[in-house]
């Protein structure tokens, strides 16, 4: 790029700042009080729902969603850790809703799970509950949740998922899911259901049988002779291993340790969600990409020249967080935070450096995505033997477009 075009660039960078410091400005309080808010869910099931703070434990992983406190509270997670370390073979059960692509909201998870596919030979089993996204009306028909669920298993294949130790379950087309599902819902009381989830008589009978389902994904692993099982999820899905770890418990099944991950908000400072448009999805195209981060909120001042003065504020700053628990050591963020302090560094710098980090992982994703065939999908889902899995892919239309 000639010296031109870098001035130009800055320039761009630079106005970027100006402007969104001019906007964000008023706004401090508001993502202050919506990083709280978010944190309060991880809190509330410390002091409320009787989960434990991983700072306590003595020995945890050394990742980094430890270390950056990405993971912030858990259930049992030390008796299934020391159970992984003695070599006993275990398992991880994460699952997704399949009514939309992957986004960075869902790294800390999924490099979590990772890890320990990696580290330790753990077995990763994926539901994608095509049937509650259903009967929540999440998605219109079953077809659709099937092309969905189709589409996320390339999309956990290209993010590095290994075929021989990862399982896909898709419950339409693993249907002996039910029969576990069936067994279970003896022990469930409409009471629980109602108290857990506050569903109502008007809603349909799917939602209140759902929760069946989802511990009979929980406790699959011990079908296969696995019976430490842990299950990574965000604090608001916690309701639901409440009720599987009771249930495991009345069959005899041992209770499923759980890690509570942390929720960073959306580029706007919100919660990130797709119907906010605040998320960057691993299939955004390169423009896309970076036009919602050069446009996140800010922590910069109203003028370039008053943000040298005065520095900037990396505790609101959205792309500062990303940095700091993605990409960072902690001694990197520790400096990037007296550096954007003191006006050393822009917010569009700041953006750029996130854009950097951020485009160089989407490109290698999707990169690895357009390699995943047909054929390595089929290796991972859990079928009935009567499944033409092949024949389901082709009808699906999952390999016909991008997304």
């Amino acid at each position: 790029m000639s010296a031109e075009a870098l001035r130009a660039q800055k320039e761009e960078e630079e106005g970027t700042a100006q402007k969104l410091g001019s906007v964000f400005r008023g706004g401090e309080v508001s993502i202050r009080g919506n990083v709280a808010a978010l944190d309060e869910a991880n809190v509330k099931l410390i002091k409320t729902f009787g989960a434990s703070s991983i700072s306590e434990l003595v020995k945890v992983p050394d990742f980094y969603t430890f270390k950056n406190e990405l993971i912030v509270s858990h259930r049992d997670f030390d008796k299934y850790y020391s159970r992984l370390l003695s070599g006993e073979k275990s398992a991880i059960v994460s699952g997704l809703n399949p009514s939309a692509t992957i986004h960075i909201g869902h790294i800390p998870v999924f490099d979590t799970n990772l890890f320990f596919q990696q580290k330790h030979g753990v077995e990763v089993f994926i539901p994608f509950s095509d049937d509650e996204s259903y009967v929540s009306l999440k998605i219109k028909t079953q077809e659709e949740g099937l092309r969905y669920a189709l589409q996320l298993t390339r999309s956990m294949l290209a993010y590095g998922f290994d075929v021989k130790k990862t399982h896909v379950i898709i419950d339409q087309i693993y249907t002996d899911i039910y029969n576990l599902a069936i067994k279970l819902s003896r022990s469930i009381t409409m009471s629980e259901v109602k108290s857990v989830y506050s569903y109502t008589n008007d809603q349909n009978t799917g939602l209140h049988f759902y929760p069946a389902i989802q511990s009979a994904h929980v406790v699959l692993p011990n079908q296969f002779g696995m019976s430490n099982v842990l299950v990574p999820i965000g604090p608001d899905e916690d309701a639901h291993l409440r009720i599987c770890r009771d249930i495991a418990n009345r069959f005899k099944y041992d209770k499923p340790a759980v890690l509570h991950s942390r929720f960073l908000p959306g580029v706007d400072g919100e919660k990130m969600s797709k119907s906010r448009g605040n998320a960057v999805f691993f299939l955004d195209p390169a423009k896309e990409v970076k036009r919602k981060i050069m446009s996140a909120f800010s922590g910069g001042r109203e003028t370039v020249e008053e943000h040298r003065r005065l520095g900037g504020n990396p505790d609101v700053d959205v792309a500062y967080m990303y940095l700091k628990s993605y990409f960072l050591t902690s001694e990197d963020a520790k400096q990037l935070n007296a550096d954007y302090r003191k006006g050393k560094i822009l917010s569009g710098e700041m953006k750029k450096m996130l854009l950097d980090k951020v485009q160089e992982r989407i490109d290698d994703f999707q990169h690895k995505y357009e390699k995943v065939t047909e054929g390595d999908i089929e290796k991972v889902i859990m079928r009935n033997e009567d499944v033409d899995l092949k024949s389901l892919i082709e009808k699906s239309g999952a390999f016909s477009t991008r997304k």
